[in-house]
């Protein structure tokens, strides 16, 4: 896995990153850290990654159970540490899944096997945050 981050000076600090895979994403400061508020910020890229590692872990594993998911919402909390490095130390997951007679176990077991085995960004983020989640299973 690659990653090129490139920094645009000519606005501000704003900061363009190419994948390997061939995406471009765009990420920026506020405004009082030299920013132009035009983009998110990194640690909110970081979380919104976390966040969609852990949905994709939910969706695919209710799909290979053969489930009827339709919709998978997770929402993110997230706490910093008040000094350098302001790392996470807390992120909640409040998971919001959608489907035809979804199961309450099969979705609980998902998203337990997401924070426990599969999610690596949950997994790294986990060794200086308190991880803590909730399940909403929204039947159609």
């Amino acid at each position: 896995m690659e990653c090129t981050v490139n920094w645009n000076h000519n606005n501000g600090m704003l900061f363009v990153a190419s994948t390997g895979s061939g995406h471009v994403t765009v990420m920026d400061g506020a405004v009082a850290g030299g920013g132009n508020d035009s983009a998110p910020r990194p640690m909110e890229m970081l979380l919104a990654g976390t966040g969609g590692c852990a949905a994709y872990d939910v969706v695919l594993i209710l799909k290979r159970g053969r489930h009827q998911v339709t919709d998978c919402q997770v929402q993110l909390q997230a706490e910093r540490a008040d000094t350098e490095p302001k790392v996470f130390t807390k992120i909640h997951f409040h998971f919001i899944v959608s489907g035809q007679d979804l199961p309450e176990a099969a979705v609980q077991r998902a998203v337990k096997l997401s924070h426990e085995k599969y999610c690596s960004a949950s997994a790294m983020l986990g060794k200086t945050a308190e991880m803590t989640y909730a399940v909403e299973i929204r039947n159609t």
